[in-house]
């Protein structure tokens, strides 16, 4: 990665589309998830493909606006040789989320399974969907990315919280270098109310922390060539498999397959299999 004031050679460049809630939503809807998105985008060159993008995955796009005047989120990521990535965010219309477009959608969100929710749009739209999904019944995924201080207040009424390990440092303030920290961590949350705690792990897989323990669940090895989106792609078929079996545990160990696959190519959604591909690919 180029230092501060340095000037690096890359060997290529690449272009695709992202953003966590997209990606996150197209890998549910590649395993024939029935999604429904609630975002806006940009009136810029890359927010009407966005919107294209997501129809072409057959999702339901009622709730996409275009925001005059704004560019799209974007997020220039870099990768390394070793398929590490660091990444910018920039949430352009993103920014626009407003609590107004939960209740504009409330109809055909009260019919969904489960909300996923992710961090690059307004806090106090996050907060809102949040206790929205508490008071109507539905279930609430909360990616807590990038990450930011959460409040427990809110945070507490969420099914599932499912941070990485940066994520979850820079939630609790506590140490993860070990999987010993990792779990003091996460069973943190857990003693401040939080229900289910999940930590992708990356290559060591991901953990399951419940006021009755923790568990590991193991990670699905692979030669990766870019990790970027893996984060996603695990929630995105997480949150496929756990509405169609209900169990929270095989739901991961499926998920970490699919994120470890996921990794064997470049870009996110492009490298995120289909059911098919998935399925072909064994176990």
């Amino acid at each position: 990665m180029p230092r501060l004031g340095e000037t690096i050679e890359a060997p290529a460049f690449d272009m695709g589309f992202g953003g966590k809630g997209a990606n996150q939503a197209v890998a549910l809807a590649k395993l024939g998830g029935d999604v429904l998105i609630v975002t806006k985008v940009g009136d810029d060159l890359f927010g009407p493909s966005v919107k294209k993008n997501f129809e072409r995955f057959g999702m339901d796009t009622r709730y996409v606006d275009i925001v005059p005047g704004m560019s799209n989120g974007v997020a220039p990521i870099f990768v390394d040789p070793d398929a590490n990535n660091s990444i910018l965010i920039v949430k352009g219309a993103n920014n626009k989320l407003a609590p107004e477009d939960i209740d504009r959608a409330a109809d055909d969100i009260r019919k969904c399974s489960l909300i996923i929710l992710q961090l690059e749009v307004p806090l106090e739209t996050v907060y809102y969907a949040i206790e929205w999904g508490e008071k109507n019944g539905v279930p609430v995924i909360l990616n807590p990315a990038p990450a930011v201080e959460l409040d427990y207040k809110y945070v507490r009424k969420v099914s599932f919280l499912i941070p990485n390990e940066t994520e979850l440092e820079t939630i609790t303030k506590m140490p993860v270098s070990t999987l010993d920290e990792i779990k003091s961590a996460a069973g943190s949350l857990i003693k401040e109310g939080v229900k289910t705690v999940i930590v992708t792990l990356g290559a060591k897989g991901s953990l399951l922390v419940t006021e009755d323990g923790e568990e590991l669940a193991p990670p699905f090895v692979v030669k990766s060539v870019d990790s970027t989106g893996a984060g996603d792609a695990f929630i995105g078929s997480f949150a496929y498999y756990y509405t169609k079996t209900g169990n929270v545990l095989e739901a991961m160990k499926t998920a970490n397959r699919y994120a470890a696959l996921s990794t064997t190519k470049p870009g996110t959604q492009k490298s995120f299999a289909s059911i098919d591909e998935f399925e072909a690919a064994g176990s």
